[in-house]
């Protein structure tokens, strides 16, 4: 006889979201057509009625027109795509924050990349990036709208300010804002926003770069062929994968309000579960604007990694940071830059919330976490 299924908390939406109902059922519709968005036959047509409906759909999600729209492989793409040298914005600035896609996925020439560095609340140092900014003719500046460690939401506008009083561009990862918050006042003044639908109940493996301005467009092309994406990504464009963007888009705009309220809710009550547990607990960037669905903390004198086999072996999935980065023994180049200690550093936990997360979720946590703590201090008190 099989044993019961163990219920089973899961906390890592930052690393990627279930999918939603609406996207699956959106996805199986697309599955059953023929035809390639590019011919003109009545099937072609149809797969490629799907393709711009999405894009109409992703387009009300950014608050930006739909024409410029190009849809990606996902964020990495997106910001290999974004990230080169566009009129004469010939030199990249990066926060020191930002996610791996983007510090080695530009394509910026040896010694035309560098970094602004973050505060110890985990925001850019504004006026560290003015006088970057001052010191070598326009730049194209990367600043996520929120990161996808802490959750601390970047001052994008303010940035953006100072980059475009120079003449230079901004390109604003949002791929962790979508379905979390309203995406109109974090990616405020951006000239490229990158989104991925994984994040938000989408797929794996589709995103998209939006310019903000129909006159934007991006510089060289990565992939070229056929054509497709108005010539700024060639290749058979993944009809199901979009079609699960846009039905994922949709839902998350529609939701976007009261799930942000809902999930700092959430969130709030976690930490709290934390605090009782652990009272020495830091929690990184608690000083700055955060995202409702994401707490990145430390407890002194506890290794990440065994308190995450510990939660999982009681039903929870979280993670230490950056899934991309997951199983490398590097330390958080996030926290790295936000200046903290590296054996406090070495003992950081992400826990986010997301679409499907419930006070169940909270509250199984809460029966894994406690236990796992006084276990582990136990232990080591032993040593």
């Amino acid at each position: 006889m099989a044993s019961p299924r163990r219920e089973r908390a899961y906390l890592d939406y930052n690393a990627t979201a279930p999918l939603r109902t609406e996207a699956r059922a959106a996805m199986a519709a697309a599955f059953d057509l023929a035809g390639n968005p590019s011919s003109i036959h009545a099937e072609g047509r149809a797969a490629r009625a799907i393709i711009e409906e999405a894009r109409r759909a992703v387009a009300e999600l950014a608050g930006v027109a739909p024409r410029g729209i190009v849809f990606t492989s996902g964020g990495t793409e997106a910001a290999n795509l974004a990230l080169g040298p566009i009129g004469k914005a010939i030199r990249l600035i990066a926060g020191a924050g930002e996610h791996s896609c983007v510090l080695a996925g530009h394509r910026f020439p040896p010694g035309a990349a560098t970094l602004a560095p973050l505060g110890a609340n985990g925001r850019i140092d504004l006026a560290a990036l003015e006088a970057a900014l001052d010191s070598d003719g326009p730049a194209m500046l990367a600043l996520q709208g929120a990161n996808n460690e802490t959750g601390v939401v970047q001052p994008v506008a303010e940035a953006a300010a100072l980059v475009h009083a120079r003449g230079g561009i901004v390109v604003c990862d949002a791929v962790q804002l979508a379905g979390r918050t309203p995406l109109d006042d974090p990616t405020l003044g951006a000239d490229f926003i990158i989104l991925s639908a994984h994040k938000f109940g989408g797929p794996k493996g589709v995103g998209a770069l939006i310019p903000t301005r129909p006159e934007l467009s991006v510089g060289s092309p990565m992939l070229r062929g056929g054509g497709q994406e108005r010539g700024a990504r060639a290749g058979t464009e993944n009809v199901a994968g979009i079609s699960g963007f846009g039905a994922a888009a949709r839902t998350a705009r529609a939701e976007a309000a009261g799930e942000a309220i809902r999930l700092a809710a959430l969130r709030d009550r976690l930490e709290a579960r934390i605090f009782g547990a652990a009272p020495d607990v830091v929690v990184f960037g608690a000083g700055a604007p955060r995202l409702p669905n994401t707490t990145c903390f430390a407890v002194p004198g506890i290794a990440a990694a065994m308190l995450l086999m510990r939660l999982d072996l009681a039903g929870v999935a979280a993670s230490s940071g950056s899934a991309c980065s997951s199983g490398k023994a590097a330390r958080s180049h996030v926290l790295t830059a936000m200046g903290v200690a590296p054996e406090l550093a070495a003992g950081a936990i992400r826990l986010s919330l997301g679409w499907a997360s419930r006070e169940a979720d909270i509250a199984l946590f809460d029966e894994a976490f406690a236990p796992a703590v006084a276990s582990l201090r136990k232990r080591r008190g032993a040593a």
